[in-house]
């Protein structure tokens, strides 16, 4: 089974040689096919052939059309204490993926830290969940993380997210590249945010956008930055990036765009001693602390950093004698709010 380093180094064009030619050759094969069920699945829904669902409130919905991170869990609480801020129970709803046996995953324990009075129900079958949600909850707004193709509960209001650092999943339907979906799926969208704008030059914001609205000119055009804020430890304890900036660190992840996570470290001047990737929504195992500890124990280092959602599920305090810190991650929209505030205020007219 390829690593997600290897399978990005395939499907980018990164490797090459006859191996890497070949694997693309073979991942081409299985794309078509994929792609082409998207489209089946798409249409049936565009038609009513395929039957969804509503529920009694209104549904926001938060998703993307790229395998990996794009930034949605902090735009997922920016939206929940917008609401919140209005006096609107709020509930969000998600799949659950990667729980494992667990209850919660490592997105439900992040907005959980982040939003302690906001209810996180997660359920494969979305439509049932949100029924809890409005039932016993007394919700009167539901926000649906990654709900994007979830298709069967009907939304009031669909928010893609787009990574500015790797905006078009190299241009392929999983699994030849990480497009979910072929890209005209964003003619779905009210609204677009291209995230981590910061992480990009002017140009190539401009660049994604003028290529989105050739797709979905009718979608508000939204920019966002994911701007580290701080440092958090497991107990809580917080301190500012400069107490560990240009000092050497090792930093690793488990999520689904580590190479956003190094160049985040890298702006905000921390010196990388060395970096490791474990698998999008990687559960922990005690294996790993003893390999994490192992890792550390002849480096430079004098700190560890992972992401917050790697810390959730890690709580631990120190990997052996490094102390281990997580880097906490703040949206900023920085074109495009008040667009975004009269969509949501159009939402909130139908909050009964």
């Amino acid at each position: 089974m390829l690593s997600a380093e290897a399978f990005r180094a395939i499907v980018s064009g990164e490797m090459r040689g006859p191996i890497g030619f070949s694997v693309r050759g073979l991942l081409s094969c299985a794309e078509w096919p994929y792609a082409t069920a998207m489209k089946w699945r798409n249409r049936r829904f565009d038609r009513g052939h395929a039957k969804s669902f509503r529920v009694d409130v209104p549904v926001i919905s938060i998703g993307n059309v790229t395998l990996g991170g794009t930034g949605k869990t902090p735009l997922v609480a920016w939206l929940a204490k917008w609401f919140r801020e209005q006096q609107i129970r709020v509930s969000i709803i998600s799949r659950g993926y990667g729980a494992g046996t667990e209850s919660r995953n490592d997105e439900a324990k992040e907005l959980e830290a982040r939003l302690p009075d906001v209810p996180h129900l997660q359920n494969p079958d979305r439509y049932a969940a949100a029924r809890v949600a409005v039932d016993e909850l007394e919700t009167q707004l539901i926000l649906l993380d990654d709900g994007f193709q979830h298709r069967r509960l009907q939304r009031d209001l669909d928010l893609v997210l787009i990574d500015a650092t790797e905006p078009f999943g190299y241009d392929h339907v999983f699994p030849r590249g990480t497009l979910r979906e072929p890209l005209q799926g964003l003619k779905r969208a009210h609204a677009i945010m291209l995230t981590r704008c910061n992480l990009v030059d002017d140009s190539t914001r401009a660049a994604i956008r003028r290529r989105v609205q050739q797709v979905a000119p009718q979608a508000c055009w939204l920019e966002a930055e994911h701007d580290a804020v701080q440092l958090c430890s497991a107990s809580g304890a917080t301190t500012s990036l400069e107490a560990l900036a240009s000092r050497p660190v090792a930093a690793f992840c488990g999520i689904g765009n580590p190479t956003a996570f190094r160049q985040t470290l890298t702006n905000k001047h921390f010196q990388i001693d060395r970096f490791r990737e474990f698998p999008d929504h990687h559960n922990y195992s005690r294996e790993d602390l003893e390999s994490l500890q192992s890792w550390l124990a002849n480096s430079n280092s004098e700190a560890a950093i992972c992401t917050h959602k790697d810390l959730v599920k890690l709580a631990v305090e120190r990997l052996g004698s490094h102390p281990l810190w997580a880097l906490m991650i703040d949206l900023q929209i920085s074109s495009g709010q008040p667009e975004l505030e009269k969509l949501l205020q159009q939402v909130l007219q139908r909050v009964s």
